[in-house]
């Protein structure tokens, strides 16, 4: 009875999936060529026993009770783990029932899918490392738009996922680079290869982000480029250390070159003093002693930059002493409210009395407080808001002493503020300022082992904050 069909079954053996006739008690009464390939067992290992037998026990109820609830026309399909001779083996177990002369049996096709859940597995590790990771992650489909975005990328650009998936990466770019820079990066990618680079972007709010980008391709199974992957690290702490490292070489060079240059011109400087005063004590012409107290007041002008730039460029001779910083804020207001254009000037004092005292340079410390409540002043003079205030405060941060100056001025200008610590810069009108004052400042704090950074908006006044070490503590 049965032997017509074994023959009949024989058409299974050029299916790439396992097959199984099994009778309604589970037995396996046939199986194709696939079955012992898969398994790697042996014809008389298989024929006759039961299909349970080779299916891990986790799954063996379930698979069970398909066979034991036996209908002749409903189809079942389960997930199991099917024991062949080197291992377990993922598969999708499809049960079809029929009725073949009078008797109960199960067609079971076994479909391999290791490799599949492998890959799904591996995806569902990529999907969570993504998430989890703090580097920006993007994938691109092969057009360049963006088919997905991390977390990290999220928070990176300011944008949110919604309206960067179907963008091109462009909507962040800084439009810094050429044409020909985007179009290497693409021929190379698109040629299979990986693309490492460093990039400024912008984010959402226009502020620049700097990364190092790895582009590489994704490929299917035929070689096939179907999108590209892009992985961002962010460089924007190593970039601002080459900005202050270059900015710190440039201020050393010019330090080097200011007693060079104060030699070079105060011996000229000085004869031209002399010579005016024995102009002046010759000559009875009311024009000449005009013009030579102008000649007086721009070699006295001269004379306090060259006094600055020796006063930066020379070792100091001064001796590290006990520093009352509170102290040295209050007698540096009190320099500044003597001027002429203290008058409307409201100042906000919030000193921490628990401040230590620090081993510095006295003298010192006060030029850098004189130098700047001197720049919130005249930034305040030059402007028309009826609210004209200087704040000071002072506070111990993480072992660090901070010392802020803010003011309600004219601000700095996004383009100027990199700018505000080098020698002869100054946004003031010509004769009110030389720009060195900041300068020497920067090199003071420096000179500390402290730190100074301003920040401003324009026409929303400026804020300097120094940090000094508290490690540099006067011991007595």
């Amino acid at each position: 009875m049965y032997d017509n069909f074994k023959f009949d079954f024989k058409i299974f053996d050029n299916f790439p999936d396992m097959c199984f006739i099994i009778s309604g008690s589970g037995v396996i009464l046939d199986f194709n060529s696939a079955v012992k390939e898969t398994l790697g067992f042996y014809e008389k290992d298989i024929l006759n026993k039961k299909l349970f037998d080779f299916i891990d026990e986790p799954y063996l109820e379930k698979s069970q009770s398909i066979v034991n609830d036996y209908t002749e026309t409903k189809r079942k399909n389960i997930f199991v783990k099917i024991k062949r001779k080197t291992g377990l083996l993922d598969a999708d177990l499809t049960y079809m029932p029929f009725n073949y002369n009078g008797n109960r049996n199960i067609f079971v096709l076994a479909r391999d899918i290791t490799e599949e859940r492998d890959k799904e597995l591996n995806l569902r590790r990529f999907y969570s490392i993504a998430n989890k990771t703090v580097n920006p992650i993007q994938i691109t489909d092969i057009n360049g738009k963006m088919i997905y975005v991390n977390p990290a990328f999220v928070k990176a650009s300011g944008y949110s996922e919604e309206e960067l998936i179907g963008k091109n990466p462009s909507v962040f770019g800084s439009g810094k680079y050429s044409k020909k820079f985007w179009e290497n990066m693409w021929n190379t990618i698109k040629s299979g290869k990986v693309w490492v680079g460093e990039i400024e972007d912008r984010k959402k709010s226009g502020e620049p982000f700097y990364t190092q980008v790895i582009m590489s391709p994704i490929t299917d199974d035929e070689g096939e480029i179907t999108g590209f992957f892009g992985m961002h690290h962010d460089i924007g702490e190593k970039k601002m250390l080459e900005k202050n490292l270059i900015h710190s070489q440039k201020m050393e060079s010019i330090g080097m070159l200011a007693a060079g240059v104060a030699h070079e011109v105060g011996n000229p400087l000085a004869s031209i003093s002399a010579l005016v005063q024995v102009i002046q004590r010759t000559t009875s012409d009311e024009f000449v002693k005009e013009k030579l107290e102008l000649i007086k007041s721009l070699v006295k002008r001269i004379s306090k930059t060259i006094r600055d730039l020796v006063d930066f460029s020379r070792p100091s001779n001064y001796e590290l002493c006990v520093t009352d910083i509170n102290k040295n804020i209050l007698d540096a207001v009190e320099i500044i409210k003597a001027g002429t254009k203290m008058k409307s000037i409201e100042f906000d004092l919030k000193l921490n009395p628990d401040i230590p005292h620090l081993a510095l340079i006295q003298d010192q410390i006060q030029q850098v407080f004189v130098n700047i409540l001197i720049n919130a002043v005249d930034a305040i003079a030059d402007d028309k808001k009826d609210l004209k205030k200087i704040s000071v405060s002072t506070d111990i941060i993480n072992d660090n002493l901070i010392i802020i100056f803010e003011d309600t001025g004219t601000g700095i200008s996004e383009e100027d503020i990199p700018k505000v610590f080098e020698p002869f810069f100054t946004t003031k009108e010509e004769g009110k300022g030389t720009g060195l004052g900041l300068w020497i400042t920067y090199g003071i704090i420096k000179s500390f082992q402290g730190d100074i950074k301003v920040e401003s908006t324009e026409g929303a006044g400026s804020k300097f904050i120094i940090t000094l070490p508290v490690n540099n503590l006067y011991e007595y």
